[in-house]
């Protein structure tokens, strides 16, 4: 195994176009299990540490944009207001020696349906920025996931940034497993509220072979809000219309049977964090609706 570690991120693009194979490596958290276990064995290593743009984020009007190696522990620490679904996201990643290794960009790369951070992503809108050296482009996050830990990474790309769009409303993140963090998702649940366009996204973690949103569910309860006069009004949501919203999330999932849980757990379980995080986001919606009309 060859080692590769260029000093800027000109160089690193011209390494992975010279060797297509080289896996990315900033924090490691995924690569080096495989390689420690055998399960992965490449011909090149290419090491992203000593490019110091990837761990640096800049706060925009309408997004962030957050380098592809900022670890988990700055955002929980610095853009809680801006990305809150990401940062409780965050909470549940690892250890707190993952946390401050382990990194978004890493996340995506690998692609994993059970991926802490991609319900987040999914919800709150992302776009994924990646580069090679015939050029740049976006790719939206529900696009860039197409299989079980495979992305829509050219053979000569590399993922240089996540943008991000700055929270607008509450959000929320949700996570099953047999403890709150050091544990692989059962499954995850993201929700966010777009109150300037009065939408919502959802997130689907470990319970289909890649992360997906509940579309079906997001357009019901769109025209619902809409067509109820729930936006105005800030009333709460009725039982119905909540309980039809878990139903069509759980009915997005097409999960599997594993060592973590069945099938059909995993879809009971996701109706019910549809139901619970959709409580959640509307409570803190309504009560900064009432904090604005008394301001």
């Amino acid at each position: 195994m060859d080692f590769l570690r260029p000093s800027g991120w000109g160089e690193a693009l011209a390494a992975k176009a010279e060797h297509p194979t080289a896996v990315p490596i900033a924090g490691g958290t995924d690569v080096m299990v495989e390689i420690n276990f055998d399960h992965r064995r490449p011909e090149y290593l290419l090491d992203l540490n000593r490019i110091p743009e990837l761990r640096e984020w800049e706060v925009g009007e309408e997004t962030v944009r957050l380098g592809a190696a900022v670890p988990y522990t700055r955002i929980m620490e610095y853009l809680r207001a801006e990305l809150p679904g990401l940062a409780l996201a965050a909470h549940t990643v690892g250890s707190p020696q993952i946390r401050n290794r382990g990194t978004v960009g890493g996340n995506l790369g690998a692609a994993s349906p059970a991926g802490d951070c991609h319900p987040a992503l999914l919800s709150a809108g992302a776009e994924v920025e990646v580069e090679s050296v015939r050029g740049t482009r976006l790719i939206p996050v529900e696009e860039f996931f197409t299989g079980v830990k495979r992305n829509a990474l050219a053979a000569d790309e590399l993922i240089r940034a996540v943008h991000i769009k700055k929270a607008g409303g509450p959000q929320q993140f949700s996570k099953v497993g047999t403890r709150n963090a050091m544990v692989i998702a059962v499954c995850a649940f993201g929700l966010a509220l777009h109150p300037e366009t009065r939408t919502v996204r959802t997130g689907i973690g470990s319970a289909a072979p890649t992360p997906v949103r509940a579309r079906e569910a997001e357009d019901f309860l769109n025209a619902a809000l809409d067509e109820g006069g729930f936006w105005e009004s800030g009333r709460i949501i009725t039982p119905a219309i909540a309980q039809q919203f878990a139903e069509l999330c759980s009915g997005a999932c097409n999960p599997i049977d594993d060592v973590r849980g069945s099938a059909k757990y995993r879809r009971h379980a996701v109706g019910i964090m549809a139901r619970r995080t959709l409580g959640w986001v509307w409570e803190a919606h309504r009560g900064n609706e009432r904090s604005a009309q008394c301001a």
